[in-house]
């Protein structure tokens, strides 16, 4: 295996993060290097953002900006339209260079790197079996599932997401016993129980996305950030190298989380997917992927929304990765819209932040569509981000 850059630390529990106090949070987000191992993602020659015409987010309720960084703890927001940039604002003595963590924003990276592994033909279908990559699943309740239904999040394997829980499978994952020559996610992961058949329901598991990162690794022979780095960080001309935080042990990086980047490059990603997923003038993913990526695959229960290839979709189109504690990149092909938010949100998710997140791409989109809006003209409603 190709690695890039390497970085280690004494060994921390990268769940530890889910339990961080206000002030770790706000200190350890812009510095997760010095938590936890990392591989770093090498830049190239910067894509460049031109300034565009500003943009003032549209409140309904009247609120400012400031005031909404303030209270939600916001470290950066950028807005790009037609590549241009209309927004830029940082909180919490952040800058231009600070790599802030992304948590489950990862997850729409890692399923990227699928689309590229598939045009360059190190996977071969996402019909095939997780086992045909990862054999070590093939005992358990992996055995019958897809690259498909990882993608999906609808393996019907059990499994606890709750944040708050220090017992639940997202705050155990990395907390099992170590088999040489198998990472330790994988041994947590393969004796997991089924609950539903594949593809039948969907349930969030970040532990899956992880399981599809190491799938990607043994597929294309290459470390998640050096394959990052080669297909998109350097030929689309990100501006700073980015890090991915890996097991200190077995080297493997969490395709479920561990992404740092600087507010810019997060918005430059964005962009490479509104100009078609084409880095250095050659398409870097497989024909079609991105539509396919971005459309609704899993009913997750709530009208006008679904789930894609780890990118949650709306049904106007636009899509977006959503990671804890407030992080966010939002993409609204049809307004030619990129939308970047990093954050350290008391909480990892719960409906008041939700809602007022929500809020606030309603007021990018609001703005975007009536740069001069009428006196007492109200936006129109949009479904909560979740």
């Amino acid at each position: 295996m190709l690695l890039a850059g390497c970085a280690t630390v004494p060994h921390a529990r990268r769940t530890d993060v889910l339990f961080w106090n206000q002030p770790q949070r706000e200190a350890n987000f812009r510095a997760m290097q010095a938590q936890y191992a990392s591989n770093s993602v090498r830049h190239g020659t910067a894509h460049p953002l031109p300034a565009g015409v500003p943009l003032t987010p549209a409140f309904d309720d009247g609120t400012t900006l400031d005031a909404y960084m303030a209270e939600h703890h916001v470290a950066g927001v950028m807005v790009l339209q037609d590549g241009k940039v209309r927004l830029e604002r940082y909180g919490l003595g952040a800058d231009p260079n600070t790599r802030w963590t992304s948590f489950s924003v990862a997850k729409s990276f890692t399923s990227t790197l699928v689309g590229a592994a598939l045009r360059d033909g190190a996977i071969h279908s996402l019909d095939d079996k997780v086992t045909r990559y990862i054999p070590e699943l093939g005992a358990g309740a992996y055995r019958d599932v897809t690259v498909r239904q990882l993608l999906t999040m609808t393996s019907g394997v059990r499994w606890n997401e709750d944040y708050a829980d220090p017992r639940s499978d997202v705050a155990q994952m990395y907390e099992g016993h170590r088999i040489a020559g198998q990472p330790l996610l994988v041994t947590y992961m393969a004796p997991l129980p089924r609950e539903y058949a594949p593809g039948a329901t969907w349930v969030y598991k970040t532990g899956e996305t992880d399981l599809i990162g190491i799938l990607v690794t043994r597929a294309t022979g290459k470390s998640l950030a050096a394959y990052l780095s080669e297909k998109i960080w350097r030929p689309y001309g990100m501006a700073n190298d980015a890090l991915w935080l890996k097991d200190d042990v077995d080297g493997t990086e969490a395709g479920g989380s561990g992404v740092s980047a600087t507010l810019g490059d997060y918005a430059r990603l964005g962009q490479f997917l509104l100009d078609g997923g084409v880095a250095a003038g050659h398409a870097v993913l497989a024909e079609g992927w991105l539509a396919d990526a971005t459309k609704k695959h899993a009913d997750i229960g709530v009208p006008g929304r679904g789930y894609g290839y780890q990118w949650w979709t709306w049904d106007n189109g636009a899509f977006a990765g959503i990671g804890i504690f407030g992080q966010l990149l939002y993409v609204d092909p049809a307004r030619r819209l990129v939308i970047v938010q990093l954050a350290a949100w008391p909480v990892a998710t719960d409906d008041a932040q939700a809602k007022a997140r929500a809020a606030f791409v309603q007021a990018i989109t609001t703005a975007a569509d009536h740069p001069h809006p009428p006196v007492g003209a109200r936006p129109r409603a949009m479904r909560p981000l979740q």
